[in-house]
């Protein structure tokens, strides 16, 4: 199976987004789900993708709030809230997945953070819904948390080239590859993030080598954006994110 981030960079028509990443080859996609980045149409969106003969893979949730998680304030309480409703709207929608980002590194964790992330993992075990932690700037809280909360519901989004800026020497997917639930899978060129897989300097082959060594069953999901790329037309992106896509199949597979 091969997934798609759905807002990849380009301002279309909800409806015509969709149909174009169907047509691309695409099953599925990963859905943003906020109001931020002026997306005010996002809840048509589950009934729009199956419409279009696509799956709904995961929803990220939004990153906006991301820092506010550990505060002792009501910014800190509305961000619990914010993913709480998500973990709703997953269950209520049949989603089984929610991308979550942890506070970077310049907001510790704290026990009011611990307990904030506990009471979304119980919500998430009551509702069947998974909760992957991505990392970014943010490995010390990454860790913290997953080594706290012992739940099959939180896990783990592993994004490759965040891995690859930010911490290149850190083996992650040995780390964290036994609770892995999502893949965010893009190329990085120095800090340029968001490119398409082969375009920048992440080694694909031994990447996808050590994806496939975890126990991870889910979709090849590409999170690349059109940055870099506004000379192709959204129709020529998308055709040209999915053969890398399909490249990327073939590497995983191999060894099989």
């Amino acid at each position: 199976m091969i997934t798609i981030y759905d807002w990849f960079g380009y301002e279309l028509p909800i409806n015509e987004r969709y149909r174009l990443i169907k047509e691309a080859g695409f099953d599925g996609v990963l859905l943003w789900w906020s109001k931020y980045l002026d997306r005010k149409d996002y809840r048509k969106g589950p009934q729009i993708v199956r419409e279009a003969g696509l799956f709904i893979e995961n929803i990220h949730t939004p990153f906006q709030v991301q820092n506010n998680l550990w505060l002792d304030n009501l910014d800190g309480e509305a961000a619990t809230d914010c993913y709480l409703q998500c973990v709703e709207d997953c269950a209520n929608l049949e989603i089984s997945t929610m991308v979550v980002h942890l506070p970077d590194e310049d907001n510790p964790y704290n026990a009011l953070g611990l307990d904030r992330i506990k009471r979304i993992a119980e919500k998430a075990e009551q509702l069947g819904v998974n909760v992957a932690l991505e990392n970014l700037w943010n490995l010390t809280n990454l860790s913290y948390v997953l080594e706290q909360v012992d739940s099959l519901r939180i896990g783990f989004c592993y994004d490759c080239a965040h891995h690859s800026r930010y911490y290149p020497d850190s083996n992650l997917l040995s780390m964290y590859g036994s609770r892995l639930m999502a893949l965010h899978l893009h190329d990085n060129y120095g800090n340029a993030t968001h490119r398409l897989p082969f375009d920048g300097t992440i080694d694909w082959v031994t990447t996808m080598k050590k994806i496939e060594e975890t126990d991870y069953s889910g979709a090849t999901a590409i999170e690349a954006m059109n940055w870099g790329y506004e000379g192709l037309s959204v129709d020529d992106f998308l055709h040209e994110a999915f053969e890398r896509a399909k490249r990327l199949e073939a590497l995983r597979f191999y060894n099989q």
